[in-house]
């Protein structure tokens, strides 16, 4: 079977299509599959962040409404539940981190760990306060799941607890492995202990 010669323009549109076709599939070979891609993820992953924080950040605004109630409770509220048990502030930073470390093993349906508490420091209060704030940073590696759980369990709970300075983001390096990565979280938890009232008056009252 003798083979017609293709005429000039329709060996230039052959060459024309040819040279399309191997750019469509050096660009999936090499662009797209490698960085289009992953970079596309990494760009979906972040707005998922972003509607996540700002839920959290949604629910952490209902907090000033709590304070002016423990700020309303008077000096004969002092068993209520909404203050820490402890009556010291190292004690009540102690029993605040094992809260959170009690409250994320109480959802294990999503891998969940805290990677770092410590105390943070407080300005001592006034001797006429009838409550001291006690606050401790938290640091989680966390999935969506179970973190939305522990902050619900911290917030809603007794005693009043409060979520302030709330981080939530993903490493976009380790959101490219295999089955991504989980958020890493940083936070501030913060509670209330009340102080002892003073008996200086008591004590200055004489018989007469």
């Amino acid at each position: 079977m003798k083979m017609t010669a293709l005429k000039p323009r329709e060996s230039r549109i052959a060459a024309v299509l040819l040279l399309l076709a191997v750019l469509v599939i050096a660009y999936f070979v090499l662009l797209h599959w490698w960085f289009v891609a992953p970079l596309r993820s990494i760009h979906a992953e972040m707005d998922d962040l972003r509607d996540t924080h700002a839920r959290f950040a949604a629910a952490i605004a209902d907090k000033p409404q709590l304070q002016q109630r423990i700020a309303a409770m008077g000096a004969g509220q002092a068993a209520s539940h909404a203050f820490l048990p402890e009556d010291d502030p190292n004690a009540a930073a102690a029993g605040l981190m094992q809260r959170v470390v009690d409250a994320v093993a109480a959802h294990p349906g999503g891998a969940c760990d805290v990677t770092q508490k410590m105390p943070v420091p407080n300005p001592p209060a006034a001797a006429d306060e009838p409550y001291r704030k006690v606050a401790v940073s938290i640091s989680l590696r966390c999935d969506v799941q179970p973190l939305a759980e522990t902050l619900h369990d911290l917030e809603q709970g007794t005693p009043y607890l409060f979520v302030d300075d709330l981080s939530i983001y993903r490493n976009p390096v380790a959101a490219m492995q295999p089955g991504g990565a989980p958020l890493e979280v940083q936070f501030t938890l913060s509670g209330y202990v009340r102080q002892p009232r003073s008996s200086g008056g008591d004590a200055n009252q004489e018989a007469p």
